[in-house]
């Protein structure tokens, strides 16, 4: 599904991939357009890394299995910088919810295990954050995006 929802989009994107040292799954958009410097101060994560990695506006989307910070298996959204309005995004499905803690939209992996359609409540978490964060940040959407039929 990672791939899938990578697929969509036309500009600079990482590929799905699996970060080992925290162990989660992520794919990260990017809008082309530098970000301010990153104030570092992340747990276990050096300054100039986090300085490096968000050098440039990004929405990010993932898996996380739980633990730092939440108790449960979840996937994740979040935009650096996180831009006004972000929070306060309506966003699919119903059960997803900003973490003020955590800076980032959450999606209970129960949520998805047990829905009728797993593939289209992840896809669809993962869009409608990415949408919500490039709207509120005015990020160019048509020369960034292209329209798949899934079926």
């Amino acid at each position: 599904m990672f791939k899938e929802f990578r697929s969509r989009f036309i500009g600079k994107c990482s590929p799905a991939h699996f970060f080992w040292g925290s162990f989660y799954l992520a794919v990260s958009r990017f809008s082309g357009r530098e970000a301010p410097p990153h104030p570092g101060g992340v747990p276990n994560f050096p300054d100039w890394v986090a300085r490096e990695a968000y050098s440039h506006e990004v929405s990010s989307a993932g898996f996380w299995p739980g633990g730092g910070g939440i108790d449960y298996a979840a996937f994740y959204s979040y935009a650096y910088p996180a831009p006004d309005g972000f929070p306060e995004a309506t966003v699919k499905p119903s059960a997803a919810f900003w973490s003020s803690e955590l800076i980032e939209f959450l999606l209970p992996y129960h949520e998805v295990q047990t829905a009728s359609s797993p593939d289209d409540v992840m896809l669809d978490f993962m869009q409608s954050t990415y949408a919500s964060a490039a709207e509120c940040a005015n990020w160019d959407r048509a020369a960034l995006e292209r329209e798949l039929d899934r079926h």
